[in-house]
Formats: structure tokens, sequence, C-alpha cells
């Protein structure tokens, strides 16, 4: 009798819960529902009460489940299966005729078959399924890695928690985008207002906000959206040959895809499909900033691969940027993470682009020259996308009698340094980079890093906490901190911090290479740090070293060598290398004739492929001790080619020259 029962309630159960998601879809995703919504309310409370008798019938991928759990502390990071890639952006038509002729040059065809679509202007996500069911979704953030916004996600009713078909796929990523139709979004700010809470400026802004809210419970009060737009990793899906069908797999799936979408051959279609879409853009229910063409055949997409973080064969058509008139009511100067400064044009409060622009940048001071821009200025600015507001030209027929030219400090505004711009740089700089405040979390992630002073456990999370918590002011202060202050901290128990204490202590024993190229002087890398120890052999002679000096050191010639001497000749860098001296960071002075002298003084080494005992660092450590230079490119001023199995093209090169190619045991009798 209770099997009966049992059944009976799974049937009713299963049935509500089928019904339901049916409905969200045709609400949701077809904007076509065919009940009320008491009737749909009606459908939800029976599946609720049923639940509530039957705890142990309740899935998570019940409707009832959407919202739940408690809000979180933080959002935990994930590292994206399959990078999510930006796409390059093109205003003009001649940079879309570029496009089309690289793309037909290279595949070799007259004609190119593209899928198009509207660009929306929302906040990119991807959802993970398995076996059908939503597990996981998260933020793009940098393309490798990305927030856990799951909860959040699973409020968006457009998303299926379980994906409507009798065959799901074991493993489907889904990339798409979360953003706010215009509707709701008006009907947020107006609840907003009614609160007397602070407006939301424009749809995107209130969407990003909303998913990344700590508390589920208030993005489930947002109303977002969701519209797919393409494929991550996927096992068990059917084959896919186009980019077109990718969406129509995804649409027979029951996720929203965007109706406007297109398959279109030739420049000429793009085009016609971009005229199409900027007409209907003030008519349609979300926000768009362009259109997106993308080469339909899969096999075309990988034949052209992909150049730095974006794909060759896909490209955003973005809208022309807006442009409006404003006046500059003061320039100032903003200190960047590397020490650059900035003139940022304080406006007059004007809407461009979808947003209240107050700030604009000026670049350089160079470009404020060119620009002819005054304090005082009527000026138009310029915002496209998410891109930065500009000042475009000043306006002089309008600028009154009191109008002030803009001056670059001498020194910095956050730390007193000295302001330098470097022979050949647009770019003026502060010179305290130990010693900046705005530079300060930037230099600790630097100092720590792996091929810097290598500390196990201080990464960019922690040293973000450290400096928002007073603890640490400059680079010397991260070997006063104690166990008791780093425990207090989020996320950090005793134990960790005990293990951060000890790593901090193992770190004061160093080189002086690593010590140099740790302390983040501007142009000076591993190599050049290298060279710089090789050549002087200790500290004071690198510091008291004058520009003709510094350029006798191979490789160094006058910019290299103007940004070294004027970092160890500023008063702030000064005091904090003997601040960190003074903390114990000490490393083996060298013997400077011996090093001179060394077996391998003068000879050029180029490693490639895999050594049999030895790692790539391991090789390099051994030649650089016995005077030698590893350089990472083969040239006729190359010596030796240490080659391993698998060598590659550095290999070929090397033949080609003529060169001596050796192996590990000849290194190490060479050493011996």
């Amino acid at each position: 009798m209770n099997d009966l029962f049992d059944n009976d309630v799974t049937h009713k159960i299963a049935a509500l819960r089928a019904s339901i998601a049916e409905h969200d879809y045709k609400y949701y995703v077809l904007d076509n529902p065919s009940i009320s919504d008491a009737q749909y309310d009606y459908l939800f409370k029976q599946l609720q009460a049923l639940e509530e008798q039957n705890p142990l019938f309740i899935t998570p991928d019940s409707p009832t489940q959407r919202i739940g759990g408690k809000p979180l502390a933080s959002f935990n990071n994930i590292t994206h299966k399959q990078a999510m890639l930006s796409l390059n952006n093109a205003f003009e038509v001649k940079e879309l005729t570029a496009f089309d002729k690289r793309i037909r040059e290279t595949l070799g065809v007259d004609n190119v078959d593209y899928a198009v679509e509207p660009k929306f202007d929302g906040l990119a996500v991807t959802l993970s399924y398995e076996n059908g069911i939503f597990i996981q979704g998260a933020t793009r953030g940098d393309g490798y890695t990305g927030e856990d916004v799951t909860l959040n996600l699973r409020t968006i009713k457009a998303i299926p928690i379980r994906l409507l078909t009798n065959k799901p796929p074991k493993l489907l990523e889904i990339r798409g985008e979360v953003l706010m139709l215009r509707k709701d979004f008006a009907r947020l700010n107006a609840k907003q207002a009614a609160n007397n809470d602070k407006l939301f400026v424009n749809p995107r802004n209130a969407a990003a906000g909303s998913l990344r809210q700590l508390d589920p419970v208030i993005t489930a009060k947002r109303s977002l959206m969701f519209f797919a737009y393409g494929l991550g990793v996927a096992e068990g899906i059917p084959i896919l040959r186009t980019h077109d069908e990718a969406m129509q797999y995804l649409a027979n799936l029951s996720l929203p895809v965007a109706k406007e979408r297109q398959r279109v051959l030739g420049l000429p279609a793009l085009l016609d499909f971009y005229a199409d879409v900027a007409a209907k853009r003030p008519y349609l229910p979300y926000d768009i900033d362009g259109v997106v063409y993308k080469v339909n055949s899969f096999a075309q997409q990988n034949e052209l691969g992909f150049v730095s973080r974006a794909p060759r064969w896909a490209i955003a058509h973005k809208f022309p940027a807006e442009e409006a008139l404003t006046v500059i009511e003061d320039i100032t100067v903003q200190v960047g993470r590397t020490g650059a400064i900035t003139p940022v044009a304080r406006l007059k409060a004007i809407f461009v682009g979808g947003v209240n622009v107050t700030n604009a940048t000026l670049h350089n001071e160079d470009e404020v020259r060119r620009k002819d821009v005054h304090i005082g200025d009527t000026v138009i600015v310029r915002r496209a996308g998410d891109v930065i507001p500009e000042v475009l030209r000043a306006l002089p027929e309008h600028r009154p009698h009191d109008a002030k030219r803009f001056e670059m400090p001498t020194v910095c505004p956050i730390c007193g340094s000295a302001i330098i711009k470097l022979t050949d740089e647009a770019i003026a700089r502060c010179s305290g980079g130990l010693f900046c405040p705005a530079q300060r979390k930037q230099a600790i992630i630097h100092f720590a890093s792996r091929r810097a002073l290598d500390i196990e456990g201080l990464g960019e999370k922690l040293v973000d906490q450290l400096v928002e918590a007073d603890l640490v002011h400059h680079l010397n202060d991260i070997y006063t901190l104690t166990i008791e202050q780093l425990a207090g901290l989020d996320r950090m128990a005793t134990k960790s911090a005990q293990n951060l204490i000890k790593a901090l202590e193992l770190s004061k024993k160093t080189t002086l290479a690593r010590f140099i190229y740790a302390l983040g002087i501007r142009n000076i890398g591993e190599s050049t740090a290298k060279d710089l120890s090789r050549y002087f052999g200790n500290l004071v002679a690198i510091q008291t070293a004058d520009m003709d000096r510094l350029q006798q050191v191979p490789d160094i010639g006058p910019i290299v060598a103007e940004s070294l001497f004027k970092f160890m000749n500023e008063p702030h860098n000064i005091k904090v290398i003997n601040a960190l001296i003074q903390s114990g960071v000490h490393w083996p002075e060298s013997d400077l004739n011996m090093l001179k002298n060394g077996v391998l003084t003068g000879k050029t080494f180029v490693l490639t492929g895999t050594l049999p005992t030895l790692s790539r660092d391991e090789a390099k450590s051994l030649i650089e001790g016995a005077g030698g230079r590893v350089s990472g490119s083969v040239s006729k001023k190359t010596n030796f080619v240490l080659a391993g199995s698998e060598a590659g093209s550095k290999l070929e090169r090397a033949n080609e020259l003529g060169l001596m190619v050796i192996d590990e045991p000849t290194l190490l009798k060479l050493l011996a």
C-alpha cells in the first residue's frame, strides 16, 4: 500500500515540476504565457505542499529550490574548463572589410558563411550542466577564472535547472549573457525611488550588481534574464558542424537564444544585418551595444584559430560612440597601480553612453597639449560601450577668459615622490614604486611572486586584506606580521598563519638577482636582473653606478639604465630597500673576479626541449652560476644550444646557423 502511495506522490510531483518548467519556458523564454499568474501560483503551491508533506522527495532540480541557502560571505573563484575569450571590436566599415578579407584569404574562399547575432549589453556567464542538471555557474572574470554565482543564477527562471530533454548530455557548458529587460529595469528603479534608495544608472549596471549580490534572495527579486550565445566544453551531444546548429540545439533544449540571429553570406550581408539591427535597437526589449559576426563553420573556426585572447573568426561590430558637450571643472592626476600618472578631467555631470559621466581620461600630458584642453573649457566627451570616457576635443571658441592651462605636477600627489618621464615615453610615472600607497598592492604581489622572493601563500586576495586592514604600508612591513594578526583575517586560521610566517622567514634567504627583480623596477625583468647581478656582484655597486657605468652591462641601453638609475636615486625607495635588509633579507655577495673568470663567462646559451635530469630552471642556474648567459632566442651571437628531447624550432634554427648543439652530459662536462 505504501509503495502504491509513494508511486502516486512521485508521479504527481514529477507532473507538477514538468508543468511548471514548461510554463516557465513559455513565459520567460518565449514571452508567450499559456496560463494566468493565478493558475501558475496554484500549481506552484500544490508542488510546495506535496514536497513539505514528503520532504524525502525534494530534489535540487525542483522549481521550489531555486532560492536556498544562507547569504554568502564572499564568492569563490572558479577556473573555467575552457577559456571565455574576448572579442575584437570594429567601429568602422574599413575595419569590417579588413576582417572579412583576412578570413577569405586565410580560408581561400570567395565568400564566407557567417552566423550573426545582437551583442547583448549585460554580464557574460557560463552554465555547467551534468546529465541535464544545472550544477554550477560563474561570471567570466578575466576569461580564465570567474566568480561562483551558482545560487544567484538558479534564481533566474529563464535558466532551466533541468534541461528539457529525454536525452541529456553527460556534460554541457553554455556560454551566455545575464541582463535585465528594459521593462524590469524601469520597474526596479520605480521601486528604488519609492523607497528613497539609490537609482541604477542603466540595465547593465543593475544586472551586474544584482548577479553579484551575496544574498540570492535579493537577486531573485531583481527579475534577471539570460540569453545563450555559445558552447563551451561538451560531452554526449549530437555532432554539431556550425554555430547556427549549436544555437538551434540550445533552443531545442528550451534555453533562450536571440530571435534576431541569422545566417548570412559575405560582407554586404553583414553590413545589411548591422543596419537592420541598428534600426530595431530602440524597440528591442533589452539593451545591445552592437552586433557579433562569427564564421559559421566550426571546422573553419579551428583553421583560423586565435590571436592573444580573442578568436580570429569573430568580431564585434559596435554601434557608434555616443558624444555629449560638457565643461571641464578641473584637471587632476590619478596614480595607477604601476605608477602611471594620468590626467583626469573632472566634468560637469553629463549623461552619455547610458551612464552619468563626471570624469574622463586625458591619457597623458602630451595629449592634453595636442588637444589644447584647458580647465574651464567646453569639451566633447565620448563614451563607447565599456570604454572609459575620454575628452575628444575642446571647443576654443567657447573658452572663458579665466580658463587655466594644465601643468603636470612634479611630485606624486599620493606619496610625494618625484614624478619622472623617461626618454621616448609619453607617460609620466611616480618614482616611489616601493613607497607609494597607490602602487602598494601591486608591489607586494610582485615581490612575493614565484620568480621573485617566492613567498608561498602570499597571494592577491591576502595582500588585499593586509593593505585594507592597514597592516602593511610598505614591502618591509610583511616581515613584521605576527601569527595573531594573520589569524584574525578572513579565511586565515592559526595553521595558515603559521605557514605564512614560515614562508616569509624562508624567503629572506635569496639571491641578488631575485632581489633586484622583486623590487619591480620598470624595464628590469628577470634576465636584466641577472645581468646586473653578474656584472656588479653586489647591491651597493648597482646603487652607486652612474648612467654610463650601467650601460656597460650587456644588453642594457639608455632607457633601461635611466629607469634603474632614477629608481635607485629616489630616497623613498632607498629607505624601503634598507628596511628590507634590516628585516633580514639577505643573499651571498658574489666574488666579482670569480664570476668574471667563470668557465662559461662570455658564453650565451639557448635551452630547448626536455633534459634528462635537469629542469630548465636548474640548467639555467648552473650556467649562470658559471658566468654564462641564457637567452630566449637563437641568433648568430649564440655560442651553445642545449637541446633535450622534443626540441623544436630553436634546434632547427641552430642547425641552419651551424651553431654548436650540446646535450645535458656535455654541459655537465663543461661545468666540471
